[in-house]
């Protein structure tokens, strides 16, 4: 059986998701979903722009000798830009796990052309944040959320939905800060565990020392 949220319609699917109403949508299934089930990420396009220029502008400013940032250069790199608009600017441990999102040489640290994959998906959650804000509170509620993350294209059980608006809502809200934590999280769990699905069907085997280093490390 595949995981709800993982393939339910591309493998050997053949019961009910727990917490799932009969005839419901079968998760895995739809416009923004890749084989497996898995959602389609926004990709930055390699053609320069103005964006580019102000972006390494932003970048170099805090850039080491080696061309990358930590996660403390980060968080000055991206407060400096603005890009969190009117909210609060990232934690730095929300910082941290941007970059062990993307981090795929184990550095703990980010080069540009990571930071202009980090940007379009800031860009792309920040649209997402606002659009799903409907009283413009500057902060989402549990329905809220759980509509931001179907538009990614997740299919989850509500189980799983309100484990995580309890791990991330503060008085039953959840903050800008928090969402795009939320958002880093599930694209980095979601792409270590489709990199060991082979076949795309939402299961896998995986040895105890490789499950931690995959979640340990966001």
């Amino acid at each position: 059986m595949a995981y709800p949220g993982y393939g339910g319609g591309f493998g050997s699917f053949g019961g009910q998701i727990p917490g799932m109403q009969m005839g419901q949508p079968v998760p895995g299934v739809g416009p923004n979903m890749l084989p497996g089930g898995y959602p389609v990420y926004p990709v930055h396009s390699d053609t320069c722009s103005s964006t580019d220029a102000s972006m390494w502008t932003y970048f170099t400013a805090v850039a080491g000798q080696d061309g990358e940032v930590d996660a403390e250069e980060l968080q000055r790199c991206l407060t400096q830009s603005g890009i969190s608009g009117t909210y609060a600017p990232f934690s730095l441990e929300t910082c941290r796990i941007m970059i062990a999102m993307l981090d795929r040489d184990f550095t703990g640290k980010m080069g540009f052309n990571e930071f202009r994959e980090l940007w379009a998906a800031l860009n792309a959650w920040k649209q997402n944040f606002v659009a799903v804000d409907q009283d413009c509170s500057g902060t989402v509620e549990h329905h809220e959320l759980s509509q931001a993350i179907a538009e990614m294209g997740y299919r989850l059980s509500p189980q799983t939905l309100a484990a995580i608006v309890n791990r991330y809502s503060k008085n039953g809200r959840i903050f800008f800060d928090d969402y795009v934590a939320c958002c880093v999280k599930l694209r980095a769990l979601t792409d270590f565990f489709r990199r060991r699905d082979y076949l795309q069907q939402g299961f896998v085997n995986f040895i105890y020392e490789d499950f931690l280093q995959g979640t340990m490390t966001i």
